[in-house]
């Protein structure tokens, strides 16, 4: 699904969804929320933006599984720069943010900025590793809530500290993993952080 910008538009952007096995699909709350800052001119970035569900998924087809989904990543970067020929803007929600930050180790693609939003550490019996952030150096934003459930901050920092820089963690007070009723403050974080890196 995308949403279309204006002709002068100076990027493009991929949001990525969270677990399918836990209902996520590219229709999910947080991603329509990140897709809107990025999309609409209200928030000062105004940008087409390709949402996709991945493998297994909705009609998408294939099986879940579980790592193989960062080459869906990777194929939707390659849709994005063939469609668009401009530089990439890349924001991924909990398992998304995993696949999504995976696979901008992996593509030749220009990706400017990653945004990683309530990125896990661990989820559904899951421990999730990033060895690879060492080695990605392209901007990051970590952006997770103070209460999210699924990456405490004793966790999260380490992994933080682990990646190349220029990275920044910004947590949302009194949010959970899902940014429950912080939707909008969300929103202001990743917008305001995205200017200052690409615009």
């Amino acid at each position: 699904m995308v949403n279309e910008a204006g002709p002068d538009a100076p990027f493009a952007a991929l949001v990525c969804h969270p677990h399918p096995t836990g209902g996520g699909t590219l229709h999910n709350k947080v991603v329509y929320h990140a897709m809107k800052a990025l999309h609409a001119p209200l928030w000062g970035i105004a940008v087409p933006v390709l949402r996709f569900n991945f493998r297994g998924t909705g009609l998408s087809e294939g099986e879940h599984d579980g790592k193989a989904e960062a080459g869906d990543v990777l194929a939707a970067l390659d849709w994005l720069e063939s469609e668009y020929a401009l530089p990439l803007i890349v924001a991924g929600f909990s398992f998304g943010a995993a696949m999504a930050l995976k696979a901008c180790t992996e593509t030749g693609t220009d990706v400017r900025a990653i945004a990683a939003l309530g990125l896990p550490t661990h989820a559904q019996g899951r421990t999730y590793r990033y060895a690879f952030l060492p080695h990605l150096r392209t901007p990051k934003l970590f952006l997770s809530g103070d209460r999210d459930q699924y990456a405490p901050l004793a966790e999260l920092e380490p992994i933080v500290a682990s990646a190349a820089d220029p990275k920044q963690l910004v947590l949302v007070p009194g949010a959970d993993h899902f940014f429950a009723g912080q939707l909008e403050s969300m929103q202001t974080a990743l917008s305001g952080w995205l200017k200052e890196q690409v615009l």
